[in-house]
């Protein structure tokens, strides 16, 4: 898919947490859908225009006009929404300085579910259940973020690796 929303490099691109990639992908879809109506829409009323033999009318012209100054405001909107959605996704650390260290985003303000979701899909991509229980038992970030599911999500955890 080709980005034109946001104007974004490949270096910054090849940096985005998934949340983030979503974010973009989700934005750059709806300003398409914006831009393909609003050539559909010009696309008929130039017919019309046509139809009625009026191809010398400025009609044309101003509908165009009007059309992209639409277009224009919704993109808008939607930049808006994404750059809102980006600083939102951008992981709040409160005093855990280690926290930037784990594989998996570390955001407190998910909710305790999420967090664990995020947590147990990490793990779990660790193929080898003796590391992937040192590993767990060993991180101290995933204790202070997930606080009582952490017991829970270890018992999830060795059970895969029976």
């Amino acid at each position: 898919m080709k980005f034109d929303i946001v104007e974004i490099s490949e270096e910054e691109l090849k940096n985005f947490t998934a949340v983030q990639m979503q974010l973009l992908r989700t934005a750059q879809k709806s300003k398409n859908e914006l831009v393909h109506k609003m050539e559909k829409e010009l696309e008929l009323f130039k017919k019309l225009v046509y139809t009625d033999d009026m191809k010398e009318s400025s009609l044309l012209a101003q509908k165009q006009a009007e059309l992209q100054a639409e277009l224009d405001y919704q993109v808008e909107i939607l930049v808006e929404q994404y750059e809102y959605g980006m600083q939102l996704s951008e992981p709040f650390i409160p005093e855990n300085p280690d926290a930037g260290k784990v594989g998996y985003m570390v955001d407190y303000s998910l909710p305790y579910t999420d967090r664990y979701n995020i947590v147990k899909e990490y793990y779990l991509s660790i193929t080898d259940p003796t590391e992937r229980m040192n590993l767990y038992a060993a991180d101290e970030v995933a204790k202070d973020y997930l606080s009582s599911y952490y017991r829970t999500l270890y018992n999830v955890l060795n059970s895969y690796s029976v």
